[in-house]
This record gives structure tokens, sequence and C-alpha cells, in this order.
């Protein structure tokens, strides 16, 4: 059976030196960025995250694979609605 905790133990730290998730500052590719927003301040998954992160990373992979210098990167809070009050 396939159990992705074994395989990606021994995977990651490969894949982190071989470079994989750093893009390349030298490189005369075209840059490719997608900023991944957190998860909503509740911490409610639902299934539009797990969604949206796919379609990013389909399309991070597809950017690097057609030639881009491409980055799939963590970034900041992209709305406060659940945190706000009238």
């Amino acid at each position: 059976a396939y159990v992705p905790v074994y395989l990606h133990a021994c995977l990651y730290e490969w894949w982190e030196e071989c470079g994989f998730f750093k893009p390349d500052l030298q490189s005369d590719k075209p840059p490719f960025v997608i900023v991944i927003p957190p998860p909503n301040v509740t911490g409610a998954l639902h299934i539009g995250h797990a969604l949206t992160n796919s379609i990013q990373d389909t399309i991070t992979r597809w950017r690097r694979m057609s030639g881009y210098n491409a980055v799939w990167v963590p970034g900041t809070d992209h709305a406060g609605i659940a945190t706000q009050t009238v």
C-alpha cells in the first residue's frame, strides 16, 4: 500500500538538498510567483482551501516545466473578515 509518510520521509530531505523549493536568483528565465494565502484565522478549513492549493500547485509546476523560474511561496493574510466586528 502507498504510505506517503514513509516515502516522503526519505525524499523530502533530498528535495531540500537539491534546492527544489528555491528559485534560482541568477536565472535568465522569466519569473513566475504565486503567493499562498494562509488559512482563515478561524482555523476552519474546507474543500475550497484544498482546491485552491491544488490549482496553485498545478499552475506553478506547469510554469516551471514551461521554462519559467517558478516559485510557490507562503504569503500574508489576504483578508481579516473573520476578525472584524461592526
